[in-house]
């Protein structure tokens, strides 16, 4: 018997799913602030992680670190992002907002505000803590397993570095 695989039944499409409509849907709202998707997502990470090297930067938005330069070459061009030497590692350089992308971020939070309102439509509030919760727990037990398997890898590397 063949078995249909149905993606409205599987959990990581149903989320990758979500998460499309979701930046497909501020990005309609926010064409009007001329940043492309990238740029407010490096802004939205930024306000949540100023001072950030570009190698985490990088990896908060899952993207490689030379993309990120230029992501950022272009956020400083428009004098919403300056770059500040690391006072720890003189070859790093941390990245911090400017006074100009505040207000850009006031937009981009109602915007987001706005789209979160419409995916939110008749779901009842005791639904959507349930929600919460259950990514919360799911978001710990996969950050947990990465970490499992990072310490259960290093031997291997070692041996294989040694080698």
């Amino acid at each position: 018997m063949t078995s249909v695989f149905d993606p409205n039944e599987s959990l990581g499409f149903l989320l990758n799913d979500v998460a499309r409509l979701l930046r497909r849907n501020f990005n309609r709202r926010a064409q009007f602030l001329g940043l492309s998707q990238a740029q407010t997502r490096a802004l939205a990470h930024l306000s949540r992680q100023e001072g950030v090297s570009q190698v985490k930067l990088a990896e908060s938005l899952d993207i490689q670190p030379m993309t990120v330069g230029r992501l950022i070459d272009g956020l400083q061009d428009a004098g919403l992002v300056t770059r500040r030497p690391d006072p720890a590692d003189r070859r790093a350089l941390r990245l911090y907002l400017t006074e100009a992308a505040l207000p850009l971020l006031a937009q981009m939070w109602d915007l987001a505000a706005e789209t979160r309102d419409d995916a939110l439509v008749a779901v009842p509030e005791d639904a959507l803590c349930q929600v919460f919760e259950t990514l919360r727990q799911m978001k710990q037990n996969l950050l947990e397993a990465e970490s499992r398997a990072a310490c259960s890898e290093q031997p291997e590397t070692r041996a294989a570095d040694d080698a």
